[in-house]
């Protein structure tokens, strides 16, 4: 019976799984099936536009060349016509002269006679008959501006589709995986040989696509509508940079594309990023404060100078801040995981232990006070607050009454001269018990921790008033490396 049952389990997890695989491959299919009307409807459009575009060039050329030939032809006319004029006068000018010499030779007056042919001998001299030139300015030729299209028509008729993109292959030697971006490189398919465009026609940009997974080996999953797509790519590499590394790979693809067409992606390559990622243990936090996401706020319960209809009564009777200090903030009842009294602190829900870790922590609006750090979990107790004990190490920032930063490790501070960050960079290679601060924004290390530890280790935050966000997913920033390899620190406790 036993034998029988686990042999149905088997069978039971083989069609689970195949169950699975088929449902992932329907739901590519219609993905691809959707891809394939929106592009068979894009390059529908694209020759459409080519056509178009097809169009408009030959009758801006028709346009162009009428424009020329008009003109030529106004050029000749306009000269043409000036001739005509000029022997049209000429004409009559010799017309009149020659009746004049007629009429002479009837004059018997051998004095009048010898006058009048005096007279037509210095007319003829100045008749423009005889200055002008009795060939055409120009011709009537315009054979210049014969066309012959039979190439251009004969290239129209062998018009066809481009050839597609062979798919490109990514160079996996020169991809790189630094602070938080993802540096992509790759090869056009037939570079070796000298033809990087693969027998397809130029290729003119490149289309990179990326998601996240959990798994190296599963590339091909459904789903397909999570790719983040880059386009217009004119390069042969790509930086993505400004992502959060909440997944242990990121799969990335590329496909070329020449001036319509694009080819099929490349085979896709899952690069590890290995980075810290955690939330806030919201069973740990102090009932005062409310975990929203990456963020913590102090939002005090039951408190009279918090509430805004009892405030103005308060004013009148007195002229204390409406904050309460920490040590008179009520205190509400609590779980048993959870900090009480003074103790406004929260752990991150993420052990760490071996290896280096690196997170951001950002001050919110109107906050007053607030700490961050790490600490043993079991060292903490309900009423501890971070710093005071031997198990915990923290940088504690304050602008109540005055304006303060320090750093706090078994109930010892060393006051920090240094600005209040906006952005703070925490840093812990648990292995060589280091345990950094840095000013972020002017990459200044505000102080580190030199020691050995010797239990896991959580983000620790202590928040009153206003509130702080912090970024997760973060790799350790290659500037780190400046300060962990020389030690540099403004003071360190050794434990």
């Amino acid at each position: 019976m036993d034998t029988q049952k686990e042999a149905l389990r088997r069978i039971i997890s083989t069609l689970a799984h195949k169950n699975d695989e088929l449902q992932n491959f329907l739901e590519t299919v219609e993905n691809t099936v959707t891809g394939l009307q929106e592009e068979s409807c894009k390059v529908m459009s694209d020759l459409e536009a080519e056509l178009e575009q097809l169009r408009s060039a030959l009758e801006e050329k028709g346009v162009e060349l009428h424009h020329i030939i008009k003109e030529e032809q106004q050029r000749k006319e306009a000269e043409l016509q000036k001739q005509l004029s000029e022997g049209k006068f000429a004409l009559l000018s010799c017309e009149e002269l020659l009746e004049f010499a007629n009429q002479t030779l009837t004059i018997t007056n051998e004095e009048e006679f010898l006058t009048a042919a005096k007279q037509i001998k210095e007319r003829v001299t100045m008749a423009p008959a005889f200055r002008l030139t009795t060939r055409p300015a120009v011709s009537d030729n315009m054979s210049q501006f014969t066309v012959d299209f039979r190439a251009e028509r004969a290239g129209l008729q062998r018009l066809h589709f481009l050839p597609v993109p062979r798919a490109p292959e990514i160079d996996v030697s020169n991809c790189v995986v630094r602070d938080n971006a993802i540096t992509v490189a790759w090869r056009p398919l037939g570079e070796a040989d000298g033809n990087s465009d693969g027998g397809s026609g130029p290729i003119e940009r490149y289309e990179v696509e990326y998601r996240k997974t959990n798994h190296s080996s599963s590339l091909r999953v459904a789903g397909e509508a999570c790719w983040e797509k880059i386009c217009d790519i004119r390069e042969t590499q790509v930086t993505i940079s400004g992502l959060k590394f909440d997944s242990p790979f990121v799969v990335v693809r590329v496909r070329a594309r020449n001036k319509a067409a694009a080819g099929e992606f490349s085979e896709p390559v899952a690069m590890e990023t290995r980075a810290f990622t955690f939330g806030f243990d919201a069973v740990t936090a102090h009932a005062e404060l409310k975990v929203h996401g990456d963020s913590v706020t102090w939002e005090p319960q039951g408190v009279k100078g918090h509430d805004p209809r009892l405030r103005a009564k308060d004013n009148k009777s007195s002229s204390r801040s409406a904050t309460p200090s920490p040590n008179k903030t009520a205190v509400s009842r609590a779980g048993r995981d959870r900090f009480a009294g003074e103790s406004y602190t929260v752990l991150g829900d993420q052990e760490m232990i071996g290896g280096s870790y690196y997170w951001e922590l950002r001050p919110l609006a109107d906050w007053k006070s607030f700490s961050v750090g790490v600490a043993y979990r079991a060292s903490l107790g309900r009423f501890d607050q971070l710093g005071k004990g031997a198990g915990s190490w923290c940088l504690h920032a304050s602008q109540w009454l005055q304006t303060s930063l320090a750093a706090k490790h078994n109930n010892r501070a060393k006051a920090l001269d240094w600005p209040l960050p906006q952005r703070i960079g925490i840093y812990c290679d648990y292995d060589n018990g280091d345990l950094m601060f840095v000013d972020v924004d002017q990459l200044r290390l505000l102080h580190s921790f030199k020691t050995k530890f010797s239990q896991p280790l959580v983000p620790a935050f202590t928040v009153w008033c206003g509130g702080i966000a912090v970024a997760t997913g973060l790799q350790v920033p290659s500037f780190m490396g400046k300060f962990a390899s020389t030690n540099q620190s403004l003071s360190s406790f050794t434990q």
